[in-house]
Formats: C-alpha cells, structure tokens, sequence
C-alpha cells in the first residue's frame, strides 16, 4: 500500500526549509531547485505547493499571523479576566512568540527587507493580516469601556499604538541581539495601565 503523504506536514516542511535557504543564500540568489534539494524532495513536488518563491513567502506571513490571531482570538473570548487584563495578557504572549521564533522572525524581515531593495514591497500582505489583531484590540478596548474596565479614549488611536509597539518589538527581536523583552514587556503594560479602568493600587506602607 502507498505510504499516505501529510501534504500539510509536507508543506510546512517546505516552508520552514525555504526561510532557512532564504535566510543563508539571500532571496534573490535562492531558487526552488536549491530549496527542493534541501528538502530532500524533487522540484515537480514543490510545483504541487507553490508555484514561485514568492508564494512561499506570501505563505509563511499567512501561515505565522494566522496561527497568532487564532490563539489570540481564543485568549480574547474565553477569558474571565477584565478587559484591560486580556489585552496586556495577548500582548505579553505575541512578544513571547516573537523571542521563541526569533530565526523564522528575523528570516521573514530579512526577505522582506531584501525585496524592497529590489522595487518589490510585502507591506500590503503584511497589513492585511495584522488588521485582524488590530480589528480584536478594538473591539476588546469597546466592550472594556462600556463596562469600566478601561477609561474612554480614542479606540483607533490607542489600537493603532498597540500594534505599533508589538511591531517594534518584533522588528528589535529579528535585529538586535542585545535586545531584552522584558522591559519591552514593561513598557506595553505601562502605556496600558494609562487606561485602566481598574488601577491595580498599591498598599501604602505605614513607616512610622
């Protein structure tokens, strides 16, 4: 009987392989062949994938954004914490995704970086895919201020400084090896804290 072919592990595989070529070779100087080989796979079977290296790309900014806003979708709706709480909590937990996939991370900005070199821009794709995570945070900051969980404020405007500062974070990650998360962590919470509802007070200490 014919071994049953996973086409998903397989495609994934592709993926994963054609980052760490782009990575090393540089996008322009990979090629499918190069990338076939590597998997170990022939060049007609990575035609049953993709048709270019640009469909590769265009499927890992899919396969990575789409895999975050489903679980962070989940972490929005399931939760019993207050608004304020989920947002931080989604927050916290992109920047720790970003750390723990800092090669797949850097590798996507190299490319991208490197094909807008050439006259050739991945904004649009990339746009495209953050709306959602930009459309949760303000649909999350919208019920939190309808039931006092965070202070009134401009829903886009606060959202759009959101994906801002996770997307600094991200860039740091992929480019600079000194870069620490934690005070990245930190500096998201404090300018959330700004519109917490419920302030977490801190107990004043009787030094008397």
């Amino acid at each position: 009987m014919p071994k049953k072919i996973d086409h998903e592990a397989r495609k994934e595989k592709i993926l994963q392989t054609a980052l760490k070529v782009f990575g090393r070779e540089g996008y322009r100087d990979s090629n499918l062949s190069l990338i076939a080989q590597e998997c170990g796979i022939s060049r007609p079977t990575i035609y049953q994938y993709f048709k270019d290296k640009e469909e590769i790309y265009y499927y890992a900014v899919k396969l990575v954004t789409g895999r975050m806003f489903a679980k962070y979708a989940s972490l929005a709706w399931s939760s019993d914490d207050n608004y304020m709480d989920r947002i931080k909590r989604i927050c916290s937990e992109i920047m720790d995704t970003a750390s723990d996939h800092e090669g797949e991370l850097t590798s996507l900005v190299d490319v991208m970086l490197q094909m807008k070199k050439e006259g050739r821009d991945f904004n649009e794709i990339v746009m495209r895919r953050t709306a959602k995570l930009t459309i949760l945070f303000k649909r999350l900051l919208r019920v939190g201020i309808s039931n006092g969980d965070i202070i009134p404020c401009d829903i886009n405007k606060v959202a759009n400084h959101i994906l801002l500062l996770l997307e600094s974070s991200c860039f740091q990650v992929a480019f600079l090896d000194t870069f620490e998360m934690e005070l990245s962590k930190e500096l998201v919470a404090n300018y959330l804290e700004f519109f917490n509802g419920q302030p977490k007070t801190t107990p004043v200490v009787n030094r008397s």
